[in-house]
């Protein structure tokens, strides 16, 4: 009939919902507490209530929902619940299944999630290194002073992770364009963007780099300090590399550099920032997964590959400085493996939400809802 909508419910969709982490999105019985008390939902049309309703009912197009991105997960809906749902962690469900519907493969994003799959996940690039060093002939320790390019030449580090890294960005690019033009398509909850594209983009980056939408949360406050941190630290980490890529490169400065060299204190500040971030996440995670959930496989695995980066980097920084060759250079090789899971798996882990959420958060400020 005319105007009328027809819905087509998916109940293996929900029952995913529910055992990827979703299981108390049945509790909820649309009282619209969460959306009430909730800080950063814009008053028109705002969240969670919504989404809770459409993950309930099996209906799959909230995937393409650009709100389940614009929630920061502080838990301030799940705190004033009166039914004992979680909507923070359902929300956190679907934008895993959505990072899953965007992603090519979308087979791997699955198994990133799946905690069976860990050991080739660790695997595929620990043995890729190991091949490497194989072909080129730097099985062995190398003899001498401890220098890591010894063991792994530059040009064999940017062999394998430069090609990493623009994979990375393929597929998140191929990823995000398929996300811009659903989140735009006609549909009844959603609002026609305007305005000025590149304006509002910078708008939206410096609100997300200082964290100004998450301060307002309340039950997990200090989670955005600690954040900010963590992202504080990638910048420094990222500014570090590229300095050092050029200056190998470009300048012909080869490494190891002087202990207090800017590059040096720089990337120390970044490995510091990085790892105070990421430990405090974690410890604030379990101080509060009674009140605010303990988060599931598919957001742990990300916080164990974060600090698995800055760990073993920290480890194999002190071991090269107090000169023990034996634990020196295998620290510094699963550093490298680290480093290549962050990056490699991107497209498919937590991690992408820095880019699906910004794209979210640009498009509520072109759509004139408070953002």
């Amino acid at each position: 009939m005319a105007g009328e909508t027809l819905i087509k419910p998916d109940l293996q969709f929900v029952k995913r919902v529910m055992a990827a982490g979703g299981d108390t999105v049945k509790k909820c019985y649309q009282c619209d507490t969460c959306s009430v008390v909730c800080n950063l939902t814009p008053d028109q049309k705002p969240f969670p209530r919504k989404e809770m309703l459409q993950a309930q009912w099996g209906l799959k197009e909230v995937l393409s929902d650009p709100d389940i991105w614009l929630c920061h997960q502080c838990s301030d809906c799940t705190v004033y619940c009166p039914r004992g749902a979680n909507p923070g962690e359902v929300l956190g469900v679907l934008r895993q299944m959505a990072i899953e519907k965007y992603a090519t493969p979308p087979q791997l994003a699955k198994a990133v999630g799946d905690p069976k799959f860990l050991p080739l996940l660790i695997a595929f690039p620990a043995l890729l290194l190991m091949a490497a060093l194989w072909i080129t002939g730097h099985w062995k320790i190398p003899e001498g002073t401890i220098v890591y390019s010894k063991l792994f030449p530059t040009l064999l580090v940017d062999f394998i992770f430069v090609p990493a890294f623009f994979f990375a960005v393929a597929v998140l690019g191929k990823g995000v364009m398929a996300f811009w033009q659903d989140i735009n398509a006609p549909h009844p909850w959603r609002v026609k963007v305007e305005g000025n594209l590149v304006g509002n983009l910078i708008a939206t980056l410096k609100d997300i780099i200082f964290h100004n939408r998450f301060r307002s949360c309340e039950t997990t406050y200090t989670r955005s300090t600690n954040h900010l941190f963590l992202v504080f630290g990638f910048i420094f980490l990222l500014i570090v590399t590229t300095w050092g890529f050029l200056n190998e490169w470009v300048l012909h400065n080869e490494p190891p550099y002087f202990l207090l060299s800017p590059l040096k204190l720089l990337a120390m500040a970044g490995t510091a920032a990085l790892l105070f971030g990421i430990w405090n996440i974690i410890k604030e995670r379990q101080a509060n997964a009674a009140k605010a959930g303990y988060g599931s496989y598919y957001d742990w695995f990300l916080i164990y590959v974060i600090f698995a980066v800055g760990a073993t980097g920290l480890l194999a920084w002190l071991f090269r400085l107090v000169g023990i060759k034996i634990l020196a250079y295998p620290t510094y090789f699963l550093h490298l493996t680290a480093i290549f899971m962050l990056f490699f798996y991107a497209p498919y882990t937590k991690m992408a939400h820095i880019v699906y959420r910004t794209v979210a958060m640009l498009h509520a400020r072109m759509s004139g809802r408070g953002f």
